[in-house]
């Protein structure tokens, strides 16, 4: 098979631990004989700086060209301070999604036994903890229009629109991952606040119908978030809007006991992107520190729901596994004072593949 992918490294540690993970994929697709083709592309403060914009052009046609984007992060401590910068790294990744129709972020959670006492969590609530949050990534109030400040800057807006088509599409993607899983599908919404709410809970009222065999449940995002901590477990598929999501999926990811765990994928109507879910961690760019895990995770994803390559994903997992078992990990997660650097983690999960 033909795997066609656009690398975009992005800022900070994203070329550091893009590089592990294209290391991985490079030996999953000589292990098991793919053809692997890809290109770099600039996004996010490093295009700023040389093009101007965080999303070029040049950018957005070589991501359109590919069957798949493997992306690292972006941020910059100097647009982040500056509060008046009229162009930001993460304007670029909002342009991303919508430009590429990136309309579902899939963040899987789960916990790994060997740092199940890194949770800020007692282990017997998180141990076992599996369940996807689906966020919808194009509408809600980050794209919902209109959108500013008054004349005298002392009133701010922003409006929240949802279309009936964007939450029938989130929601049959929600149901399809649902039935090759627990078959369990929470809804979560505000429904007894918000109307754009309301029209996700009569969209989900109609279509749970056309899913008889997966169990539906409704849920109050203040109640989510407190029950995702309080219960982890109970969770399968959980679906929901932008704002809440965004909220929501950040919430989750300490379950694990590290962000530097955690990979997503986004779907898209004309390609699909793979990232980490952490951000660009300046402190650490160039220091060859930063757990490349997540990103090479998320290549495991690519090779999973961009190209239906189950087998090679679960080796991807299997080595990851393993190196955790082993203690090859990075400062973040070490205990007992041993930690390896990131490119010696990626060696010992390349070697693990090659075997």
């Amino acid at each position: 098979m033909k795997l066609n992918i656009a690398v975009l490294p992005g800022d900070g540690i994203g070329p550091e631990i893009i590089g592990q993970a294209l290391r991985v994929t490079e030996a999953v697709c000589e292990k098991f004989g793919h053809e692997l083709s890809y290109e770099y592309g600039i996004v996010g403060a490093c295009a700023i700086d040389e093009v101007g914009s965080p999303y070029p052009d040049a950018t957005h046609e070589l991501c359109m060209e590919s069957d798949a984007v493997l992306f690292g992060a972006i941020g910059d401590p100097k647009y982040d301070n500056n509060p008046s910068a009229k162009v930001r790294p993460e304007q670029g990744l909002l342009k991303m999604r919508k430009d590429l129709g990136l309309y579902a972020n899939l963040r899987p959670i789960n916990t790994f036994p060997s740092l199940i006492h890194k949770s800020p969590l007692r282990a017997e609530l998180v141990d076992g903890a599996d369940f996807m949050c689906i966020r919808e990534l194009t509408g809600g109030l980050y794209f919902g229009r209109p959108q500013g400040r008054s004349e005298d800057g002392n009133t701010a807006y922003d409006t929240c629109v949802y279309t009936r088509e964007e939450v029938e599409r989130i929601l049959h993607l929600s149901y399809k991952y649902a039935r090759q899983r627990r078959k369990k599908v929470t809804v979560v919404d505000k429904a007894n606040v918000l109307c754009t709410s309301r029209l996700w809970r009569e969209v989900a009222q109609e279509i749970e119908k056309q899913y008889p065999d997966v169990e539906t449940e409704y849920m109050f995002v203040d109640n989510a978030a407190m029950q995702i901590i309080q219960w982890p477990k109970r969770f399968d598929v959980l679906v929901t809007e932008n704002l809440f999501g965004d909220i929501l999926t950040d919430e989750s990811s300490v379950i694990t006991g590290s962000l530097g765990m955690l990979p997503s994928a986004s779907i898209g109507i004309h390609t699909s992107v793979f990232e980490p879910i952490h951000g660009s961690y300046p402190q650490a760019a160039g220091k060859n520190i930063a757990n490349p895990v997540a990103t090479i995770l998320s290549a495991a994803m690519m090779f999973e729901y961009a190209f239906d390559l189950q087998k090679e994903g679960k080796i991807i997992r299997d080595a990851v596994n393993a190196s955790l078992e082993e203690g090859i990990v990075t400062e973040d997660i070490a205990s007992n004072g041993k930690s390896y650097t990131t490119s010696e983690v990626g060696d010992w999960i390349v070697d693990f593949v090659k075997r």
